[in-house]
């Protein structure tokens, strides 16, 4: 623990807090506050253990929010850019509700990597995108999107996407946005009629993924929201609170044949059981295949919905999981005690 948290490293976020007893104060272990002297700081598993224990939460990190949760300072100003996404903001907005705009460009940059007027251009550069695959001209989709000039549009659009926007017409586009859950934020990934990506942020191969999905789907990527990523949202919750069992947002999983195979095999594994590499393997016809089952298993992009974490080893024990071991042992704790508590 004291080495994840000299580290903050994401990983171990949820799975402790550090109590500090010099400053009375306790935090997630990746807080950017400096590090105190090792013999000062103290670990606790939960956030209410520390509260007992007399120290007070840390207003910078707050440990007591869900990871990747929006601050209730920030909640106004999405508001606005949701009500309003042409809108060409500057600093000065900002300051003008009250806003620093290095703390904002500093919260964007830690839960989008990009900051908030990159954020909001690419807001602008998506909807311009759909304009022009719903039939409208490029100079309407321009001057709607909230840009002043045709070339002005022409050029921040080349170097976004790549392309102009009559090469990008037929292009599928790919809404993109950050959702919470107790097991840390997770980004989830949509087209306007199929989900195709639900991973945790801090996954090594997310942009692998990513990567996989743009060539499959011959996509673009955008920084918003659509209805099908507000279903996986509500669906997600309700199964952390042991309310669901089942998904029904509609998936695409690109991939070839066998690995088509080994994702539907995953989804018949029942609620709160798991199988091993083996078994899913015989499963899908291939009972000599382990070794492929379990690379496929780990091209998985839809975690969760597509359970790859009620796969084990032959010894029962919890190996191979992309989004940590210790999500798949917190997941799997979930089902069993939702399955053996349900009325």
């Amino acid at each position: 623990m004291m080495e994840a948290f000299l580290q903050g490293d994401a990983a171990f976020d949820g799975i402790f807090v550090t109590a500090v007893r010099t400053t009375g104060i306790f935090c997630r272990p990746t807080c950017p506050a400096k590090k105190p002297r090792p013999e000062n700081v103290h670990f606790y598993g939960t956030p209410r253990e520390a509260l007992l224990s007399g120290f007070r939460p840390c207003k910078r990190c707050r440990p007591l929010e869900a990871a990747g949760d929006t601050p209730d300072w920030l909640r106004p100003l999405l508001a606005d850019l949701e009500q309003d996404p042409t809108r060409r903001w500057r600093d000065d907005d900002l300051r003008q509700q009250g806003l620093s705009p290095e703390r904002v460009r500093r919260w964007f940059q830690t839960q989008h990597g990009m900051t908030f007027h990159a954020y909001s251009r690419a807001r602008r550069l998506g909807s311009a995108l759909g304009q022009v695959q719903d039939g409208s001209q490029v100079t309407r989709a321009a001057f709607a999107s909230g840009y002043g000039s045709l070339s002005g549009f022409q050029e921040a659009f080349q170097r976004y996407f790549g392309a102009s926007p009559t090469d990008l017409n037929r292009t599928t586009v790919v809404r993109v946005d950050r959702i919470t859950t107790p097991l840390g934020p997770m980004l989830v990934a949509a087209t306007d009629t199929r989900l195709c990506l639900l991973e945790f942020v801090d996954r090594r191969m997310l942009a692998t993924q990513v990567q996989r999905l743009r060539r499959h789907l011959d996509a673009v990527f955008v920084p918003d929201r659509n209805d099908i990523i507000t279903r996986t949202e509500s669906e997600v919750a309700e199964y952390f609170d042991g309310s669901r069992r089942d998904f029904t947002v509609p998936i695409v999983t690109p991939g070839t044949e066998f690995q088509q195979q080994v994702w539907s095999a995953l989804r018949r594994i029942p609620y709160g059981q798991t199988v091993s590499y083996r078994d899913l393997a015989a499963a899908v016809g291939r009972p000599a295949a382990v070794r492929a089952v379990g690379t496929t298993n780990g091209l998985n992009a839809l975690a969760i919905i597509v359970p790859c974490h009620r796969v084990i080893g032959a010894d029962g024990k919890l190996v191979g999981y992309g989004g940590g071991v210790w999500r798949k042992k917190r997941l799997l704790e979930l089902e069993i005690e939702a399955a053996t508590f349900a009325p």
